[in-house]
């Protein structure tokens, strides 16, 4: 696999996280929630981010960033704060699956960036009621 493909996939991943915690930023309340409201911000923020840096560095290799999807499917209704930050957890948890892949699958500073966007998604999965791992987002490492 090269670094191209590592980073496309990685990009189809940024897109799919932003379209999920922009539908749960939308099921949140300033107000009511303001703890998970901010969580759940600061995630979308953090994420259409990753997102645009991968689309930079596509661009600056000469590649076509992969598109986004018109619509992503989130496992079931989305239904109060604890529903909120049970797909926020999993999407982090998916997210970091997808930077530890993209660790092992590239060099230099592709790799360096991958480790930082990693150790995020394992720090953001904690706010979201997540517990620590070792080694996160590598399911056959895990201490569980």
């Amino acid at each position: 696999m090269s670094d191209v493909e590592a980073l496309q996939t990685t990009l189809a991943a940024e897109h799919a996280a932003v379209y999920v915690f922009g539908l749960l930023g939308g099921r949140t309340s300033a107000s009511a929630t303001p703890q998970l409201f901010g969580a759940v911000s600061a995630a979308y923020t953090a994420h259409r981010g990753r997102r645009d840096q991968l689309t930079r560095t596509l661009l600056d290799l000469g590649e076509t960033p992969v598109a986004a999807e018109a619509a992503y499917e989130v496992d079931g209704a989305v239904t109060g704060p604890d529903r909120v930050a049970a797909v926020a957890l999993s999407t982090e948890e998916a997210c970091a699956a997808t930077y530890s892949w993209l660790v092992a699958n590239t060099v230099a500073d592709e790799r360096r960036w991958a480790i930082g966007a990693l150790n995020e998604a394992a720090v953001r999965a904690l706010v979201f009621r997540g517990t620590p791992e070792m080694f996160p987002g590598a399911d056959e490492h895990t201490d569980r």
